[in-house]
């Protein structure tokens, strides 16, 4: 897979410059001293990285570890951009970082297209290995089983729900959806009182890459009762009913009722920020399908006062209340050893340190994701992190991206499909068909069906 092709020319280039600054070849000073280079998504004003690795933690680090220096370089881009630079990097010794974080679901492809060092025997001697959660590790590891990944947060989904908002439309204080339909007509009442208010929020945007696919298009599907991929016939789902009936739902908020965000918000790379660290804390969202990091935590990016007044995190229901009667879509970071990096030692060492108990918790807490390790599941100050109720009882019907190498591939189709509905260009039927052709031509006719 070459993911490079997906991002613009320039802004590859301008991203391996960048990089190539302090290629791995030029990391180990005359002194012995390894400089081990740390790489990311930044997420632009107020990047938590900065928070949990801090420059203390690193002089603290570099004090006990002499011969290791630590260099952070954050990659600004949107999130389909970031997969591409990263892969591009990791091609050359000359330009790759030490450490990347790579998203669960991209993981199995950059492993399988070599970029990605097995760390099965790094972790086989690392004491805190068997601490870390049995089903997040899998979420971790390539298709040929091997573990490529060391996970560093996990999630689930739902419906940030603004009570004030809600309050003012005139639901009920304890609301929450049992079905789609509930939802839409929270988001038509919430239009109706509040007409400066949004009244649903959710990605439909390329530029937001993989959260569409995850968070919106598949989180829908799910509820439908149908999957994406059959992992028993290694068959895709396309024309299916599940699949219109998603479509139809985006198409009913963006276009038919006009409760999403306007286009000029929604289809901005800037979009999760927009709605999370600008709307909500003003009181401007209804709805925000998205996932439990999004919150207003005092250490987050904008504090909310009170917010577990102010907010509320319910669970995704399935389209028609269905049992189970609700779902979300599960997934996380990784942390990995790039294939070409020249100072993998060090930077296991550097990764054995970046993933601790005590980190796992500081994460957790100042990202609002779940935590990785069984361990820090327990720490008092974890469970008092808000929502953590609601986020745990959504993982109990969670489902995951299909573990096969095409996927980040299916998943650019998906995000083309669903901005083509919301932003009007095509009706839900004709974007279907259209996905099952661009599907058909990535996995092979063969490889597809219509689940029932």
């Amino acid at each position: 897979m070459k993911l490079s092709k997906w991002a613009l020319a320039l802004g590859i280039f301008t991203s391996v410059a960048l990089l190539a600054g302090c290629g791995s070849g030029s990391s180990n000073s005359s002194d012995g001293v390894t400089t081990v280079k740390v790489a990311w998504r930044a997420t632009g004003k107020g990047d938590s990285m900065y928070r949990i690795y801090s420059k203390k933690w690193i002089a603290d680090f570099e004090k006990k570890n002499p011969k290791i220096k630590i260099s952070l370089q954050p990659i600004n881009a949107s999130e389909g951009d970031y997969f591409s630079k990263l892969d591009l990097a990791m091609k050359s010794a000359d330009t790759t970082p030490d450490i990347v974080n790579e998203d669960t679901f991209i993981l199995p492809a950059d492993a399988k297209a070599g970029y990605l060092e097995p760390l099965d025997s790094y972790v086989a001697k690392w004491s805190d290995w068997d601490k870390f959660t049995a089903a997040l590790k899998k979420g971790s590891q390539g298709s040929d089983g091997k573990q490529y990944g060391i996970p560093g947060t996990t999630d689930a989904r739902g419906i940030w729900t603004d009570l004030v908002v809600t309050k003012k439309a005139g639901l009920a204080a304890d609301w929450a959806p049992k079905s789609w339909a509930d939802i839409l007509t929270a988001a038509k009442k919430i239009k109706q009182t509040q007409p400066n208010v949004i009244p649903f929020a959710m990605g439909v945007s390329t530029t937001n890459g993989e959260s569409v696919s995850m968070q919106t298009f598949e989180q829908l599907l799910y509820g439908t009762g149908e999957t994406l991929y059959n992992e028993k016939t290694k068959k895709w789902n396309v024309n299916s009913k599940g699949i219109l009936a998603t479509l139809n739902f985006i198409n009913q908020i963006y276009n038919k009722d006009k409760t999403g965000p306007s286009l000029s918000v929604v289809m901005s790379s800037n979009y999760g920020s927009t709605i999370f660290q600008d709307r909500i804390p003003k009181n401007q969202v209804g709805m925000a399908m998205d996932g439990i990091w999004n919150t207003g935590t005092k250490d987050g990016a904008a504090p909310i006062a009170n917010m577990t007044k102010v907010l509320a995190f319910n669970l995704m229901p399935t389209e028609k209340g269905q049992k189970p009667g609700y779902v979300t879509m599960a997934g996380g970071w990784s942390w990995a050893l790039p294939k070409n990096s020249k100072n993998k030692k060090a930077a296991w060492t550097v990764m054995k340190a970046m993933n601790t108990k005590q980190l796992a918790v500081t994460r957790a807490l100042q990202e609002g994701t779940l935590t990785v390790r069984d361990d820090a599941a327990k720490d008092p100050e974890y469970l008092k992190k808000p929502f953590i109720k609601e986020a745990t009882q959504a993982l109990q019907n969670a489902h995951f991206r299909p573990k096969n190498d095409l996927y980040p591939k299916v998943s650019i189709a998906i995000q083309q499909m669903v901005e083509s509905v919301a932003a009007g260009r095509k009706s839900p039927s004709d974007a279907a068909a259209k996905y099952a052709t661009d599907v058909k031509g990535i996995v092979g006719d063969s490889n597809t069906d219509t689940q029932k």
